[in-house]
């Protein structure tokens, strides 16, 4: 009898309909929801970060959503012990952790069980890393990082992260260690979950593209020129700023290009998201994709996905 927690994992790009499958999976499953995404914890940022609405959510609870202001500051090594809370709790109560959500490291440290030493900070040092940052651009701090960390170099260089780093230069500096040594010697203890791991995708990328530039549409139609004047009249985090939907209106608001101009803008950064969420899941192999377009329904792609739990967590 094994001692390990049972938990479903479904990722994928923007856009790819994690939302719907992730709902209707944890209605068949009794389960609950745990958001695995760095933008909807931030209150008043709904529309932008595809927020499920009440209605989406269908009566399924959902852990981790609209529950910090966009000045306040937030971790990965924070989500990984609040998500690590909500699974003792949900499990606690007989029902399945479902985590959903396209931020890559925050699912990857979750069902690793990554121990992130957060303790060790150098602030002086961070404020002379931010300050290259600002004068010089990111990619300097990667020339840097590829020297002294050829690893995290690769896993960040992906993301562009200047948070992520400029944390692996500071904590290089401050130790003398990698960031990568410190993550795998924190994997030294065994990850207590068994992970039955799916990920949204189209074989077709320019369907992806497609339903991206359709979604940025109805987001325009629901209201997200508004919620953006109102996002950036208010302090935000070196987090939350950086959410897409935002700053590419931000040119438009201030007078400075057309708005045609700036929804072109948005819709290419967000692409240029999904390609990079989807080059980041790629490399887990443990993953068990389902091409949407594959399917000739989504009844059909849905059935797969109850198949495939079924199989991994009551006959694997």
């Amino acid at each position: 009898m094994s001692n390990l927690i049972d938990v479903v994992s479904l990722v994928g790009p923007t856009a790819s309909g994690k939302t719907k499958l992730g709902v209707d999976l944890a209605k068949h499953f009794n389960a609950e929801i745990i958001s695995a995404d760095s933008m909807q914890i931030y209150q008043g940022m709904q529309i932008a970060t595809a927020k499920p609405t009440a209605e989406e959510m269908d009566g399924v609870v959902h852990h981790l959503i609209d529950f910090l202001p966009p000045d306040g500051t937030y971790s990965v090594a924070k989500f990984v012990e609040d998500a690590s809370a909500c699974i003792r709790d949900i499990t606690s109560r007989g029902k399945l952790p479902i985590i959903v959500g396209g931020t890559g490291l925050y699912v990857d440290s979750l069902l690793n069980h990554v121990r992130f030493n957060d303790e060790v900070r150098n602030e002086e040092e961070s404020e002379k890393l931010w300050h290259v940052y600002r004068e010089q651009g990111l990619d300097v701090l990667l020339e840097e990082l590829k020297r002294i960390d050829p690893d995290s170099f690769e896993r960040l260089s992906v993301e562009r992260n200047p948070k992520r780093i400029i944390r692996a230069i500071e904590f290089y500096r401050t130790t003398g260690v990698t960031i990568t040594r410190q993550i795998a010697d924190s994997r030294l203890e065994e990850s207590p979950y068994r992970a039955v791991k799916l990920g949204l995708n189209f074989l077709d990328r320019e369907k992806l593209y497609d339903r991206i530039n359709r979604r940025v549409d109805l987001m325009l139609s629901l209201g997200l020129e508004e919620e953006a004047r109102q996002v950036l009249s208010r302090s935000l985090s070196i987090t939350s700023v950086k959410a897409i939907g935002y700053k590419e209106l931000a040119p438009y608001i201030n007078g400075e290009k057309t708005y045609e101009e700036c929804i072109e803008k948005l819709k290419r950064e967000t692409r240029r998201y999904a390609k990079r969420q989807i080059t980041w899941f790629k490399r887990d192999k443990d993953i068990n994709w389902l091409y949407i377009d594959e399917y000739n329904s989504y009844e059909e792609l849905y059935n797969q996905a109850v198949q495939i739990i079924n199989k991994g967590l009551f006959y694997g």
